[in-house]
């Protein structure tokens, strides 16, 4: 059983992008103080300039007190002037405020500023130019606050700071925004770290060490490194100089820094020599007006640096964003109601599995939405061949699968794991409706486990207490559901909260889902290009097809095999690294414009907000091929802001080492997953290339679009419709279910044995004993109960006269039945096929006959009566869409076959007939309205007119059928309004 790696386990070397690195100092520029002189004469053309003139010219618009008697004043051109002047000193005081704010801030060494409100664009303008202006300011560190101030902060926040944190909700759901930027800096610094090492050590030895203290949050401003270097180093992306200066040093509240994104409100920051402005803190045991306390600790965490950094040079990283949650005891629970994973487990437990794919039967979540794809192709191809159809023949039938193909489609339906599809899906937005209501924003979510049927979020931060039925997990950052209180969820009408969510493997019988869209960087993935492969097609056949996501764009780039077929609307191949940088630099443009706009912090406030149901889908990018360096270093610079805009990067490398990563992550021949860091060794969950084009060719077969290769005339099975055809046993599906010669079998065992012979007659190609134990027991059942079964069902249907069993293994181990076993769905087929192709085609009488008794076997709906919470596995058959159109096209065919001699009350019965088993059919109502037409009385036309408008409610009519109202009776209008 796979175990997590402990640190010892990783060895003397970490990946590059972890260990120390040489810190940059960044000296002003001629360049700098060309910007701060713009930006003087920019401040004071805003603020001065503008008030200025338009006093000049203009004036101030309101020459007296506002009163009722405006209303009734002529509206001139004076006055809409007048109302431009208002909005433009509306305009000059909001900016002037941001300016006050932000230089304010400077002053008096705030660490994060007051936001005005309805400032958003305008206060970022006034920070950067008052950035610009103070940064290379001659007395710029006369703008640092006094020492007494710092200590009094100190005192007064620095106490209960982890406590809060945990205790206050949403605290740092907001800080991911500038979280994710770790990976851009890395990326620089992975290609010139040796360059600046030299000026790195000259800034350490300089000795005028600075120190910042993390501020706490002002509503949902919070702070960041991101922030910190932006103001007092001049370049956001420098952060990673404080982070390399302070990272794994303990903290006062004893605490470690250990990623970029994370921090806390006091802290202490060691800042690099060329720091500037408010805010920092010089040679603290030489400030008199700094308490003892403060003094002390500043100059512990001094002297923990050097210290701190030697020590890590052989090891890795203590902390782990990603770590297997504590499991409750399993309940104790039947056999059918175990955990729906043990799909996988039961063939490694017997030694061998059937010949079916192992990957897919240890993808419950992958299988399932792979499964219910398919279906949904197999039906639009149904549906779209019906609309195309002329004279009712057409195809209903798929191509059946065959060799691979075959297997990989048996191995899906004992795989896929529907119901737990479901309750995830329910789960995620079932949390996300209560936190709206609660005014609460999503929390930011790196991973999510399901262990023993219940599901574990991992929470990037501490958000407080989740609301009921969730619980806290272990920690604050785990928020954990019961399956039993997941159960209870119903659908609620929102969006998806959490789509880029993707299964990676499991490990000790919980499996991995992790939310690529929030990773803070890039994650990448290193091992030989065929492990690779699997692990990606994998990856993007999960985002592409599963249940817990509504829309989504996944960018495949060096991919050998073409997935589109599985989504076309998501997947979307790309033929190289050079047009992917240039899509998603457009993207990320777009994107983050989009979110200033509509003035959301993140993606994940967008999706709670009003527009949740048209925004904010998830872009996540599969690289599957090894970028350059230099392409590296470039992605990384997109993927910096990527986590707040939704955005996800998985890239391959064959070194395993990528400039700009933030996750490193190894898939070995074995098939493990191994991400050291992150305390992970998972059985990773593969796609295999001779799997995955076994899929594709599945998805390829259904395509509405393949033409004369699509679905076929012919049923499977036909059988002998005369007197001489007589079936030993009969049993009918269509209405209630029904045995006809056979004896009912005793006890409790009655049902299942049904079930199994319906799902066999359903399938005379022939059904996989792993297939029919799955349907029959869906959380899995053992090898002797399945077996024990089978011998049941051979004793009961018993033998044909010649001796042989009607129940039978074929070559390929699939179970079958015997010709003499016969369902009343079978005859249907048979005798639609005969009356338009067969015998009915030269002989009208036998043709009417043929479809007359077709028609007469149709009692209503596929097994009407079957007991509920049995016969789940109808959910992946297309028999739901194929019965409503195969009753249809009887009932148009004998329809025809009725008008040719102009008996319209016949061909009237006969679409009633149809109607009652497909009245959502377009064709049969329009076919209704041309029988109508043909007794030539207008006013029983003009009243299935009014019944078909009522039917069709706020939608309307379709446009085929009113066109052919228009032409069989043009005043139907006039009537129908009349009546209404």
């Amino acid at each position: 059983m796979p175990r997590r790696s402990t640190l010892s386990s990783t060895g003397p070397s970490t990946p590059r992008n972890r260990t120390p690195q040489p810190v940059r100092v960044r000296r002003r520029t001629f360049g700098d103080f060309v910007k701060a002189f713009f930006a003087f004469i920019a401040l004071a053309g805003l603020v001065v300039g503008v008030p200025v003139a338009l006093a000049m010219t203009a004036g101030w618009p309101l020459t007296e007190a506002p009163s009722l008697e405006w209303l009734q004043k002529e509206v001139t051109v004076q006055t809409f002037l007048d109302i431009l002047t208002f909005i433009v000193w509306l305009a000059w005081a909001q900016f002037t405020a941001c300016v006050l704010v932000e230089v304010k801030a400077a002053l008096s060494g705030v660490g994060v500023p007051g936001r005005v409100p309805g400032a958003g664009p305008s206060q970022m303008l006034a920070r950067q130019l008052v950035a610009a202006l103070l940064l290379v300011g001659a007395t710029a560190a006369s703008f640092a606050p006094g020492l007494s101030q710092l200590g009094q902060s100190m005192e007064g926040n620095q106490k209960g700071t982890v406590a809060a944190a945990q205790q206050t909700p949403g605290l740092f759901a907001q800080q991911q925004e500038q979280a994710a930027n770790t990976t851009a800096a890395l990326a620089e610094q992975a290609s010139n770290a040796a360059a600046h090492a030299d000026d790195g050590s000259a800034a350490k030895q300089s000795g005028d060490t600075k120190y910042y203290r993390i501020q706490p949050p002002e509503g949902r401003h919070h702070d960041s490194l991101w922030e910190v270097a932006e103001r007092h180093l001049g370049d956001g992306r420098r952060y990673k100089e404080i982070f390399e200066l302070n990272k794994d040093r303990v903290q006062p509240d004893g605490s470690k820094l250990t990623e970029a994104s994370l921090i806390r409100p006091g802290w202490i920051m060691e800042m690099p020599g060329d720091a500037v402005g408010g805010e920092l803190v010089e040679m603290p045991d030489e400030a008199p007006n700094v308490s003892p306390d403060v003094q002390q600790q500043i100059n512990e965490y001094a002297k923990s640096g050097d210290h701190a950094q030697g020590q890590q040079g052989g090891g890795a990283s203590e902390s782990s964003h990603v770590s297997l949650p504590e499991q409750r005891p399993a309940p104790d629970q039947p056999a059918q109601h175990q955990q729906p994973q043990q799909h996988a487990t039961l063939a490694a437990e017997s030694g061998h599995s059937f010949g079916l794919p192992e990957a897919l039967l240890g993808a419950p979540l992958l299988a399932a939405g792979l499964l219910g794809a398919l279906g949904r192709r197999r039906r639009q191809a149904l549906w779209q061949s019906a609309l195309g159809a002329v004279g009712g023949r057409r195809g209903m039938e798929p191509p059946t699968p065959t060799g691979d193909a075959l297997d990989v489609q048996d191995a899906l339906l004992v795989g896929a794991d529907p119901e737990g599809v479901r309750l995830l899906d329910r789960s995620l937005r079932g949390l996300a409706a209560s936190l709206a209501a609660e005014s609460r924003p999503l929390p930011t979510v790196y991973a999510a486990w399901l262990s023993n049927g219940d599901l574990h979020l991992q929470l990037a931060q501490p958000a407080g207490k989740p609301p009921a039925p969730w619980q806290l997990g272990q920690d604050q950052t785990f928020w954990m559901l019961a399956r039993s209180d997941a159960e209870r969820y119903e659908d609620v009408d929102t969006a998806a909260p959490y789509p880029g969510l993707v299964s990676l493997g499991t490990m000790d019988d919980s499996r991995l889902l992790l939310n690529l869209e929030a990773v803070p960087g890039i994650v990448s993935l290193s091992g030989r290009e065929a492990d690779r492969a699997a692990v990606f097609a994998s990856v993007a056949a999960e985002l592409a097809t599963n249940g817990w996501s509504d829309r989504m764009t996944i960018t495949l780039v060096g991919f050998g095999q073409d997935l589109t077929p599985l989504a076309p609307n998501r997947l979307r191949h790309l033929d190289g690294i050079d047009d992917l940088i240039e899509t998603m630099e457009a993207e990320t443009r777009q994107r983050r414009g989009a979110l200033g706009a509509a003035g959301h912090d993140s993606v994940l406030t967008g999706r709670t907000g009003p527009a949740q149901h048209t925004r904010w889908a998830p872009h996540l990018v599969l690289l599957a091929a090894e970028p350059s360096a230099e392409d590296a270093v470039t992605l990384a610079e997109l993927a910096a802001d990527a986590s707040r805009l939704g955005i996800g990067y998985l890239v391959g490398t064959e070194s395993g080492e990528l400039p700009g990563a933030a996750w490193e992550m190894e898939i070995t021949g074995s098939g493990k997953l191994l991400a050291p860091l992150l305390g992970l060794e998972l059985d990773a969950q593969l796609l295999p290339l001779e799997q995955q084009r076994a899929v594709v060719e599945l998805f390829v077969d259904a395509d509405p679009e393949r033409g004369p290769d699509g679905p076929s005339n012919t049923p499977p099975f036909l059988v002998d419709v005369s007197e001489q055809g007589r079936p030993a046993v009969y049993a009918r599906l269509v209405g209630s279910y029904e045995i006809i010669g056979l004896e009912t079998p005793d006890g409790e065992r009655s049902a299942l044995l049904h079930e199994a012979l319906s799902l066999l007659l359903l399938h005379r190609e022939g059904v996989h004993p792993r297939v029919l134990s799955s349907a029959l027991w869906p959380r899995g059942v053992t090898d002797d109960v399945r077996e024990a079964l089978l011998e049941r069902l051979r004793a009961w249907l018993g033998t044909d006269p010649d001796g042989s069993a009607r129940l039978r293994t074929d070559a390929a181990g699939r179970l079958t039945l015997a010709k003499s076993v016969v369902s009343d769905l079978d005859v249907l087929r048979s005798l639609y096929y005969e009356a338009t192709q067969g015998k009915g085609i030269d002989n009208r009488a036998v043709r009417g006959r043929l479809l007359t008794d077709a028609l007469v076997l149709v009692r209503g709906p596929l097994l009407a009566d079957r007991p509920e919470g049995r016969y789940r596995w109808l959910t992946h058959e297309i028999i739901d869409a194929q019965l409503p159109l195969l009753v249809a096209d009887i009932g148009l065919a004998l329809s025809a076959f009725h008008l040719e001699k102009d008996r319209a009350e016949k061909a009237i019965e006969a679409l009633g007939a149809a109607l009652r088993t497909a009245p959502a059919d377009e064709r049969l109502w329009n076919e209704l309205l041309r029988a109508t037409h043909a007794t030539g009385d207008p006013a029983r036309l003009q009243a299935l007119a009014a019944d078909l408008v009522g039917r069709s409610g706020a939608r309307g009519l379709p446009p085929r059928t009113e066109a052919l109202l228009d032409e069989l009776l043009p005043t139907w209008r006039n009537g129908v309004a009349a009546a209404g």
